[in-house]
């Protein structure tokens, strides 16, 4: 069903969205959906953040280690966000000019890093109303509510005219999202959309 992975050109889907937008769930819900497909990959991120402060699972460093891999050119993009360092690690480029299709959670300060690094960029800004992102903010109790403030004021960049980008809204039943999401994966993957939803 899936075409030949050496014969596709491959791909990064950067997810991207405001805090309490419910990233790692609709990736979550997508790592599900395509659980058994050998062609696509879901990169885990280098961060400055203790390996169990929850979210999603990524590959905890200190920021003297991060500074250190960055310096030797181990990430294909790195950023700071919120006090914390994130990096992709290079390998994924790699696996990306390999014709897979790779899943990564990103930063919309970042774009522009992914779209000049990688061959295939495809970006998903996942979102929520307000209300919804101030609750689940609230409802995860990692961050004081100045902290949730500052992060919903935060200025970012607008990227929803890009050609590239798919905005989906997640602020209501998780499938709803998360089969949009798959839909545009099998498109990458050379696979009819309609055929996710089935």
């Amino acid at each position: 069903m899936h075409r030949p992975t050496q014969n596709r050109q491959g791909a990064i889907v950067v997810v991207v969205g405001p805090s309490g937008a419910g990233k790692d769930s609709v990736i979550g819900f997508v790592a599900r959906h395509f659980e058994g497909s050998g062609d696509i990959d879901f990169v885990r991120r280098v961060i400055t953040r203790p390996s169990d402060a929850g979210g999603e699972d990524h590959e905890s460093v200190s920021g003297e280690d991060f500074d250190t891999r960055l310096a030797a050119e181990d990430f294909a993009v790195a950023w700071q966000a919120h006090g914390l360092k994130y990096g992709i690690p290079r390998q994924a480029l790699d696996r990306a000019r390999a014709g897979r299709i790779l899943i990564a959670n990103g930063s919309r300060a970042a774009l522009g890093q992914f779209r000049q690094v990688f061959p295939r960029v495809a970006v998903v800004n996942i979102t929520a109303s307000p209300q919804v992102l101030a609750s689940r903010l609230v409802a995860r109790g990692r961050e004081s509510e100045q902290d949730i403030l500052n992060r919903l004021q935060r200025q970012v960049p607008d990227i929803f005219e890009e050609p590239d980008v798919t905005t989906i809204d997640n602020s209501g039943p998780l499938d709803v999202a998360g089969l949009r999401f798959a839909a545009l994966v099998a498109g990458l993957q050379g696979i009819s959309p309609e055929a996710v939803q089935g």
